[in-house]
């Protein structure tokens, strides 16, 4: 877990959208571009906060954005955080990250989204009914065709899953290479990884989310790929946010 003088570079901020107000938590360079990071089912909490930390200090630089899609709540096991994502209003959390996309667009840079788990699969639908997202990275979660569509996708979209992820029609490999087959359809760049010896939310790599993943059995620690997803990440943000 990062310490808390590097949490309390988050700034706290308020986002209106229709008729309610919501939470987001933004951290990095007031004119950079701007990426939303999307929440796994925990909500927003300390492993999402390191990925948007990260995300800030890459590269050029970028302001992050999480929107806190559960207002306030966050899953401290396994039960909790899959009740929490059974109650999501899934087409309201689409209209917060619209909202969000909004906010980061207004200093007139571009904005792209990213996410995790269920913000994975969000991300992934953020491409298809967000128009104003520039580009989208997406990391093990598919979203269910209710929800959206990935061959009507209108943003560039790089998508990482693991090999050995199990959770199947979500995130496992039929899932990614169906997701592959509906992106190819769609006419916009994209890019699908898979991690050979990876599972779920390998991303996951800080003392609390190594030991949390260990709890759901996921023992897999493959450094090597979490770079490369980085890496890849970098690169995709970089080229279709860039000002030029």
């Amino acid at each position: 877990m990062a310490d808390a003088a590097a949490y309390s570079e988050f700034k706290k901020v308020q986002i209106h959208r229709d008729d309610t107000t919501f939470d987001a938590y933004v951290v990095g360079k007031d004119d950079a571009p701007g990426i939303v990071v999307l929440q796994e089912w925990w909500g927003v909490d300390f492993e999402i906060k390191n990925h948007a930390l990260k995300i800030a200090k890459m590269g050029p630089g970028y302001r992050a954005l999480i929107p806190d899609l559960y207002r306030g709540k966050v899953g401290l096991d396994v039960a909790e955080a899959q009740h929490l994502m059974d109650g999501l209003d899934w087409q309201g959390a689409i209209k917060d990250i619209n909202a969000s996309v909004s906010w980061l667009k207004a200093n007139g840079s571009k904005a792209g989204v990213t996410g995790f788990c269920m913000g994975g699969a969000l991300s992934i639908a953020s491409a298809v009914l967000v128009p104003e997202v520039d580009a989208v990275v997406a990391f093990y979660g598919v979203p269910s065709s209710e929800l959206a569509d990935p061959s009507q996708v209108k943003a560039p979209i790089q998508a990482h899953f693991g090999e050995l992820d199990n959770f199947i029609g979500f995130s496992d490999v039929t899932a990614a290479k169906s997701l592959e087959d509906k992106l190819k359809s769609s006419g916009v760049p994209y890019e699908v990884h898979i991690y050979a010896g990876s599972a779920h939310a390998f991303m996951n790599t800080s003392p609390d989310g190594v030991k949390r993943r260990k709890g759901m059995g996921l023992a897999d620690e493959n450094q090597a790929a979490v770079d490369l997803a980085w890496s890849r990440f970098s690169s995709w943000m970089g080229k279709y946010l860039s000002s030029s």
